[in-house]
C-alpha cells in the first residue's frame, strides 16, 4: 500500500520534474559549463570582479535594483494601505490605472520614458519654457530608474493591498486605547503585519530590476547595466563565454536574494502569527 502511494506521488510529480529539468536545470547547467570551459576557464567567472567594465556594470545594476526596490516599497506601501482602508468615488478606476502598466512590455515602458523625459519629451518642453534649458534624463540611469519604478509599482501594490486587507483593525484600536500614537501604531502594529508581504514583494521587485532588459535596451545610450553588457558580449562581440559567466553570476545573485528574502519572510510571518 505504501509502495503504491509512493508510485502515485511520483507519477503526479513527474511532469513537473520533466518540465523543470528540460526548461530550467539542463539549460542552466549548459550555461554554467559554457561559462567555465572557454579560453579563460573558470577565470571567466572571476572576470566579473576583475574586469572594470563588468564590475562597474554589476555594481550599477545592484545599486539600481536596491534603489528601485526601496522607492517602490515606500510608494506602494503607503498607497496600497490607503487604497485598502478608504473607499471613495473613482477608487476602482484609480486601482486599475495603477496596475495598468502590467500590460506593457519593457520596450513600451522605455518608449514612454523617452516621451516623458527624452529630447522631445514633455518634461523637456516644460523646462525649456520655464527655465530656457531643456531637461533630458531619459537616456541616463535616472531614466532607467524612472522606467523601473513605473513597472515595479503595479507588481507590489496589489500584494500590499491584499496583505492590508487581512490586517486586524482591533489590534490598532487596542494600541490606540493604550495610548499609542499614529506613528507607534504604524511601527508596532501595521508594519509587522505587512512585513511578509513587503519582503516578498521587495524580493520580486529586486529580481525583476536585476534582470530587466527591454526597458534598458530601449534607453541604453549612457547606461551600462549587466543585462545590456551580457547582450553586447553575446551578440556584438561574440564573446559567448563571458556572456554565459555573467549570466550565471546575475542569476546567482538574484537567486540568493530571493532565497534570503523567502527565509526571512517565513520567520517574520511565523513571529507575526
Amino acid at each position: 500500500m505504501r509502495r503504491r502511494e509512493n508510485i502515485n506521488l511520483l507519477l503526479m510529480v513527474l511532469p513537473a520534474l520533466i518540465v523543470g529539468a528540460s526548461f530550467f536545470l539542463l539549460p542552466l547547467a549548459r550555461l554554467g559549463i559554457v561559462g567555465g570551459t572557454g579560453p579563460q576557464g573558470m577565470q571567466a567567472y572571476l572576470s566579473v570582479v576583475t574586469t572594470p567594465r563588468y564590475f562597474e556594470a554589476l555594481v550599477s545594476t545592484v545599486l539600481l535594483s536596491v534603489g528601485v526596490t526601496a522607492v517602490t516599497l515606500l510608494i506602494s506601501g503607503i498607497t496600497g494601505l490607503f487604497l485598502e482602508r478608504n473607499r471613495f468615488f473613482g477608487r476602482d478606476l484609480l486601482v486599475s490605472m495603477l496596475t495598468f502598466p502590467l500590460a506593457f512590455p519593457g520596450v513600451v515602458v522605455g518608449f514612454m520614458v523617452i516621451m516623458l523625459a527624452g529630447r522631445t519629451g514633455l518634461i523637456g518642453d516644460l523646462t525649456a519654457l520655464t527655465t530656457g534649458k531643456r531637461l533630458v534624463f531619459a537616456y541616463s540611469m535616472a531614466g532607467l530608474f524612472t522606467g523601473y519604478i513605473y513597472f515595479s509599482i503595479p507588481r507590489v501594490i496589489l500584494n500590499i493591498m491584499a496583505a492590508a486587507e487581512k490586517l486586524d483593525p482591533s489590534l490598532e484600536e487596542a494600541a490606540r486605547s493604550l495610548g499609542a500614537g499614529n506613528w507607534h501604531v504604524i511601527k508596532d502594529v501595521i508594519l509587522p503585519g505587512l512585513m511578509p508581504a513587503l519582503i516578498a514583494s521587495g524580493a520580486v521587485c529586486f529580481a525583476t530590476s536585476m534582470g530587466a532588459f527591454g526597458t534598458a535596451f530601449t534607453l541604453a545610450t549612457d547606461i551600462d547595466v549587466l543585462p545590456i553588457v551580457i547582450y553586447t558580449e553575446f551578440t556584438l562581440l561574440a564573446n559567448i563565454t563571458s556572456a554565459a559567466a555573467l549570466s550565471i553570476v546575475l542569476g546567482l545573485i538574484t537567486w540568493a536574494t530571493l532565497a534570503a528574502c523567502r527565509a526571512f519572510a517565513g520567520t517574520t510571518a511565523a513571529a507575526a502569527g
